[in-house]
This record gives C-alpha cells, structure tokens and sequence, in this order.
C-alpha cells in the first residue's frame, strides 16, 4: 500500500523544509507551535465612484477572481456618509481571503511574477507592519498580474493586500517575509 503524495505549493514546501528551522535557529522557539507562519492573505479593492457605475463592481470581482483564483465577496457600505455620497448597503468594492494551498500560490505569483512587472519598485517598507507582525502592502494597478488582460481592463485600480502572521512582533515577521523572498528597503 503505497501513501498518496499531497501536491503541495513550492513555497509551502519551503516553508516546511527550511524556513521553520531558520526561524527555530534563530528565536530558540521552545515549541514548534511558536513558529511564526502565515494564516491568510486578504486582497482588497475599493470602486471610487461605485454608485454611480455598478459595472464597475462586476469587473472588480472579475478582476480579483482571475488574480487569486477564488471568488471575492462584494463590500458593502455600513452606514450613509453624504459627503462621499454613499448610502449604507451600497457596494463599495470587493475583497477575498486566501487560506491554505491557494494563499501559497498567490504569494508565489506576487513575488516571482508581479512584483518584477511593477515600475521604479525598491522594495517594501520596514514600517508597513504592525505591531502585531502583520503586513500590508498596496499596489497602483492590477495590470502587474499576467491573468489580467490589458485590452479588457475598463480602469486602472489599485489593490491593498494584508498578510496575517502569527508572529509575536515586527522582527520576527519581517524574517518570515524576507525568507520568502519578499523585497525590502535597505
């Protein structure tokens, strides 16, 4: 009776075989529980002018399905605020969260694939995490991915994207991310 092999992400592999020990040698984490990992990956897009165009939402799902592979869920306003001239229920944008398998593909695609297509980019901030270890990051346009398709693209729209970490500080976060081969300022 042969184990069936479990088809697991490259960086979910990396993550198992090498980055847990480094971050073992390092801390001197007294139990493997300690180590800091990545929970989930929150992608997050506001429509500006979303009550005006509702098409514009449509094509903000789209867009975040085709780059994380999972269906968003649309936001909604929670209450009415008359100088942004949003009522409370009206779609505001679209986020999703990513866990698991998925969340380890779309890290891998934002690092090897969209992040060299971004222009004049030196790498992330150190102070773009909390005191928590989490870390957020924002992009100008969703035309650094490749699933995007230039010619269909109606607007230019930029996206947050905030990693939850279990990690107890910065430091400890930033040694996480820098493994995983996420560029940083000097």
């Amino acid at each position: 009776m042969t184990i069936k092999q479990e088809n697991k992400p490259r960086l979910q592999k990396r993550y198992e075989e090498v980055i847990k020990g480094k971050m073992s040698d390092s801390y001197k984490y007294k139990n493997v529980m300690e180590i800091p990992k990545i929970t989930k990956i929150v992608v997050n897009s506001c429509v500006k002018d979303a009550g005006l165009n509702q098409a514009q939402i449509e094509s903000t799902v789209n867009e975040i399905y085709l780059i994380t592979g999972q269906k968003p869920v649309v936001t909604k306003a929670k209450k009415s605020i008359a100088g942004f001239k949003i009522r409370a229920g009206m779609s505001l944008g679209a986020k999703v969260t990513l866990r698991g398998k998925v969340m380890y593909e779309f890290l891998d695609r934002l690092v090897n694939v969209a992040l060299p297509r971004v222009r004049d980019f030196k790498g992330f901030s150190h102070k773009q995490f909390d005191n928590k270890g989490n870390f957020s990051i924002g992009l100008k346009e969703q035309l650094v991915f490749p699933e995007i398709n230039y010619d269909k693209v109606e607007k230019v729209r930029g996206m947050n994207i905030t990693f939850v970490t279990t990690a107890k500080n910065s430091a400890e976060a930033k040694m996480l991310f820098e493994e995983f081969n996420i560029p940083f300022m000097q």
